[in-house]
């Protein structure tokens, strides 16, 4: 296998200590949400339930490409380089049809150190590859479901060509350039360690780095009692231990626009509030605006007195680093977030 296993570590690299840092005038990852869809209905996640049961997500399914143009024009404008622009939210992205294009209009404004896509590779062809790797993507991030036809038929109800999924892979890979690739697959779509020692032999020398990642309750309105693994012990998504969250670091160092251009403060299915419209607003004077401000001074306090979206949220819970806690930095903090 020539990939590095990076199970158990933070997928992005090193980190910086979060509280060290703010405020920023420039957040470190702005996730863009392309399309509200999935051709896939994975077990453990939020299209596996009733639509009914989503909640709001989006007034749009896709979102425009003028809109987006605006919005990248709006980020060239910070004052330093966004370190992660990530395409990813709640769907595939390569079902927008000008996902590539996307890629390289954020390429051409030299918005980010990083510019990352999010897929389940599905729908990757030797044409999307081409596309991709030629528009400038810096980094493909594939999450499998399987290692065969069968498994993946069992974890999202699709039929796959695996065989043909593979290939695909191993056709990116070999003509990536400057592309790095890494492919994760989810604990419960392995069957013990056989199956995962197969992961890491079908796909350890088809991209730059692997891991093995931890399905978590994430989600309300999927039932987690039938995909989660037992284990004597909770696991971040990552592999770390789960530890009380306090303070919510993501609206301090993140944001994402979602289809229709509305801003959320963090990767939360069910929004704790919208801080802005890029439709009205440039994407910078919603990062700096007094609404924004007035939640990050207020999460300052705890996520227990955010109201019951931010009580009762599990996302940062398993997916928190040990450099983001802000706990012990809150009261030093609130000076930079009085509006």
């Amino acid at each position: 296998m020539k990939a590095k296993d990076i199970s158990g570590q933070a997928p992005g690299g090193k980190r910086t200590k979060l509280a060290d840092v703010l405020p920023l005038d420039t957040p470190y990852v702005i996730q863009i949400f392309p399309i509200y869809a999935c051709n896939f209905k994975c077990g453990y996640c939020i299209f596996s339930s009733d639509k009914a049961r989503h909640g709001f997500i989006s007034d749009e399914v896709i979102m425009d490409f003028e809109l987006y143009k605006k919005c990248i024009d709006d980020i060239a404008r910070f004052p330093e380089q966004v370190k992660v622009l990530r395409f990813v939210g709640i769907g595939e992205p390569l079902l927008h049809k000008r996902i590539a294009e996307m890629v390289a209009y954020a390429n051409s404004r030299n918005v980010a150190r990083t510019i990352e896509l999010l897929t389940n590779a599905s729908l990757l062809t030797p044409a999307i590859s081409d596309a991709l790797i030629g528009a400038g993507l810096s980094r493909l991030v594939v999450s499998l479901q399987g290692t065969s036809a069968e498994k993946y038929r069992s974890v999202c109800g699709t039929s796959v060509d695996f065989e043909g999924l593979l290939g695909n892979l191993r056709y990116f890979f070999h003509k990536k350039g400057n592309t790095q690739v890494y492919i994760k697959i989810i604990d419960c779509a392995l069957e013990g360690k056989e199956d995962e020692q197969r992961f890491r032999e079908l796909f350890g020398d088809v991209c730059d780095t692997l891991a093995v990642e931890h399905a978590v309750p994430i989600h309300s309105g999927v039932d987690y009692e039938k995909v989660l693994k037992s284990k004597e012990e909770p696991v971040t998504q990552f592999g770390l231990p789960v530890t009380d969250v306090k303070i919510c670091p993501q609206p301090f160092f993140t944001l994402q626009i979602n289809p229709d251009g509305k801003v959320v403060p963090c990767y939360s299915f069910e929004y704790p509030g919208i801080m802005g419209d890029c439709h009205d607003q440039s994407v910078s004077e919603i990062w700096k605006g007094k609404k924004f401000q007035e939640f990050r001074r207020s999460m300052l306090e705890g996520t227990r007195n955010m109201g019951t979206i931010c009580a009762g949220c599990n996302i940062i819970k398993y997916r928190l680093f040990p450099e983001d806690v802000l706990n012990d930095a809150a009261e030093r903090l609130k000076k930079f977030y009085s509006c």
